[in-house]
C-alpha cells in the first residue's frame, strides 16, 4: 500500500490533472453591482469551472453566439452551483439570465486564443456589451 501511495504522489504532477477554477456570482464587489468574480477567467482546455452562488438570485448560462465551435450551450438554475468541463478551446461568454440586461456577464478563455471585441455578437443588452468590451480590453 505504501508503494502505491508513494507512486501516486510521485507521479501526480506528471499526470497533468485538470484544474478546477471557482467563479463566484455576486450582487456586488469593488468593481460594481451584479458581477462574476473573476470577470475574466483564463484556463486550459479540459479544466473545469465551478460557479458558486455567493449571493442569491444568480445563475450561469452561456451567451448565444459566444461559444467556441463544438461547445455545448449550458444553463444552470437560479442559486444552483454548477461545474462545467470546457474542452473546446476558445472564448465562452457567460451571463446571469435574470441580470443580463444589468451587465452581469463574464468571459472564459480556454487556451491561448486572441480576444477581439469584434467577435461580440449583435443584439447584446447595452450594459452587457459595454462590460464585455471592458473585459476584453483589460485582458489584452
Amino acid at each position: 500500500m505504501r508503494f502505491v501511495t508513494g507512486l501516486v504522489l510521485m507521479l501526480w504532477p506528471a499526470l497533468g490533472w485538470a484544474e478546477v477554477h471557482e467563479v463566484r456570482m455576486l450582487n456586488r464587489n469593488e468593481s460594481g453591482a451584479m458581477v462574476y468574480e473573476p470577470s475574466v477567467l483564463r484556463m486550459a482546455p479540459g479544466d473545469s469551472v465551478r460557479f458558486v452562488a455567493a449571493s442569491s438570485g444568480h445563475n450561469a448560462a452561456s451567451i448565444d453566439g459566444m461559444l467556441p465551435e463544438g461547445a455545448m450551450p449550458f444553463k444552470g438554475g437560479i442559486n444552483e452551483e454548477i461545474t462545467l468541463t470546457l474542452t473546446a478551446p476558445g472564448i465562452y461568454g457567460v451571463k446571469c439570465t435574470p441580470h443580463f440586461a444589468m451587465g452581469m456577464v463574464m468571459l472564459i478563455v480556454a487556451g491561448d486564443v486572441p480576444l477581439a471585441a469584434e467577435a461580440l455578437p449583435e443584439g447584446l443588452p447595452r450594459r452587457a456589451e459595454a462590460r464585455l468590451r471592458d473585459y476584453i480590453e483589460a485582458a489584452q
